[in-house]
């Protein structure tokens, strides 16, 4: 089990997010009031390409231990400014596999899709930043740091100290890609 240590959303189209007190997931649409929210693609890029993508992106999660690994590299981060919606603490959300279900606090439900596929806003908000999220495997195989992408499955309010159960989806596992 893990706990989330911060909620975060934001009305516009802004890189960070703002911390709260809880946040409001919606099943098919993700977190209410967020700028991401919507059955089809919220993200600027993903529209201007085609608007009538399913929505993989609705809630944003974010390991609260990347935060710990950039300190030392001279990189300071808060929850919520990597404009995630969730952070967490004490789940490696990079090794879960696609499909992985989370349950968030009492009735909140999440899907994981893929991993969140780090952008050049990342170096607008703090330059270097998006380097620092990206590492490679003994094989040389690109390692994306910068978070989880889900959609919402079941309806719920999530606050900080929440904890989170993890529900495996049936073998054989599917590796996180980018979505």
């Amino acid at each position: 089990m893990g706990i989330v240590t911060a909620v975060s959303l934001r009305k516009g189209h802004h890189f960070s997010k703002t911390n709260s007190l809880n946040i409001r997931l919606l099943r098919g649409l993700g977190v209410d009031g967020d700028a991401h929210m919507g059955e089809t693609v919220k993200h600027r890029s993903r529209v201007a390409r085609d608007p009538t993508q399913p929505n993989l992106r609705q809630v944003h999660l974010i390991h609260e231990e990347l935060f710990d690994e950039l300190a030392p590299k001279s990189f300071i981060v808060r929850p919520g400014e990597m404009g995630e919606n969730v952070t967490t603490r004490g789940i490696d959300l990079l090794s879960l596999p696609t499909g992985t279900r989370l349950h968030l606090g009492e009735t909140a439900l999440v899907e994981v899709t893929g991993l969140r596929n780090p952008c050049i806003q990342i170096d607008r908000f703090q330059q270097g930043l998006m380097g620092a999220t990206l590492d490679k495997d003994a094989d040389g195989n690109l390692i994306r740091k910068a978070g989880v992408m889900s959609i919402v499955l079941a309806d719920g309010d999530v606050r900080p100290g929440d904890t989170i159960r993890i529900e495996l989806p049936d073998a054989p596992y599917r590796p996180l890609q980018p979505v």
